[in-house]
C-alpha cells in the first residue's frame, strides 16, 4: 500500500524552531512538549494561508505526514485542550519590542456564525500603526459592550503587566460614558476616544453648552487642535 507524503521547507521548518523555545519557555509548565510543537507548526501555517481554516491549515504545516493527518491532530486539540489565554496574552507581550509607554486600543467586532451570535471585546497594543491583539472577551449578546465590561477587560491587563507601562488607551465612538470615562480618570489612565460631532459638551470657563463640532470646525484635513482648558462631557472632564 502506498502512502503520500508531504515534502517540508527546511526554511519553514527553522521558523518553527525559533518560536518553539519561546512556546516552551511559557507553556511548558502546562502543556506537554508535543502539543507545543503542533501549536507552534499552526502558527507558522497561519502565517503562512491567513486563513482559520482547519484544512487550508492542516495542507500548510511544515510535516511529512499527510494533510488528512494534521486535521486529524489540529481536531483533537482543539477539541479536547482548553488553552490559558492569560499565558498567551503574556507570550505575545513578551515578543513585543517595546514594553514600557504602550498605546493600549479598544475596539469590539460583532458578526454571526449561522444564527449564532459572535461579539468580541479586544484590548490590543499598538506599534508603528498596527495593533497586536493581546486580551479579549466574548460578550454574551449583540451590540455594545458595556462600562463593566471595558473595567474587566482593563482589569486583567493592569492584572498582568501592571498599570505602570501604559501611555494612554484609544478607542472609537462607541467606547464613551459617564462612568467609563469616570473609572479611566479614576485609575489616571490617559484616554483619547473619538465622539460625535453633535454631542453637548460644556465649557467650564463660561458655563455655555455647545455641540462638540463647534470646537473643530475651523480645521482643514490634517490640522489639529489641542485645548489646554477642560470641557465637561456628560459629568465627566
Amino acid at each position: 500500500r502506498l502512502f503520500s507524503m508531504k515534502t517540508t521547507n527546511s526554511k519553514d521548518l527553522v521558523k518553527v524552531n525559533q518560536i518553539l523555545p519561546i512556546m516552551q519557555e511559557h507553556f511548558g509548565q502546562s502543556m506537554n512538549l508535543a502539543r507545543i510543537k503542533l501549536m507552534a507548526l499552526l502558527l507558522h501555517a497561519l502565517c503562512v494561508v491567513q486563513t482559520v481554516s482547519l484544512h487550508k491549515l492542516a495542507d500548510a504545516m511544515p510535516t511529512a505526514v499527510d494533510k488528512d493527518s494534521n486535521l486529524r491532530r489540529l481536531q483533537r486539540f482543539f477539541a479536547k485542550y482548553v488553552l490559558d489565554l492569560d499565558i498567551i496574552a503574556r507570550m505575545i507581550f513578551s515578543l513585543l519590542p517595546v514594553k514600557t509607554g504602550l498605546v493600549l486600543s479598544m475596539d469590539r467586532t460583532n458578526w454571526k456564525f449561522g444564527e449564532f451570535n459572535i461579539n468580541i471585546l479586544m484590548l490590543g497594543i499598538t506599534y508603528k500603526g498596527i495593533a497586536f491583539p493581546l486580551i479579549f472577551s466574548l460578550l454574551p449578546k449583540r451590540g455594545n459592550s458595556d462600562w463593566e465590561e471595558r473595567k474587566k477587560i482593563m482589569e486583567r491587563f493592569i492584572r498582568l503587566f501592571g498599570a505602570d507601562c501604559v501611555d494612554c488607551l484609544v478607542a472609537d465612538r462607541e467606547f464613551i460614558g459617564k462612568e467609563w470615562t469616570g473609572w479611566l480618570n479614576s485609575r489616571r489612565i490617559r484616554y483619547y476616544i473619538r465622539i460625535r460631532q453633535n454631542f453637548r459638551i460644556v465649557k467650564p470657563s463660561t458655563g455655555e453648552r455647545i455641540r462638540a463640532w463647534w470646537l473643530f470646525n475651523d480645521l482643514k484635513v490634517g490640522q489639529e487642535k489641542f485645548f489646554h482648558k477642560l470641557f465637561l462631557h456628560k459629568g465627566e472632564y
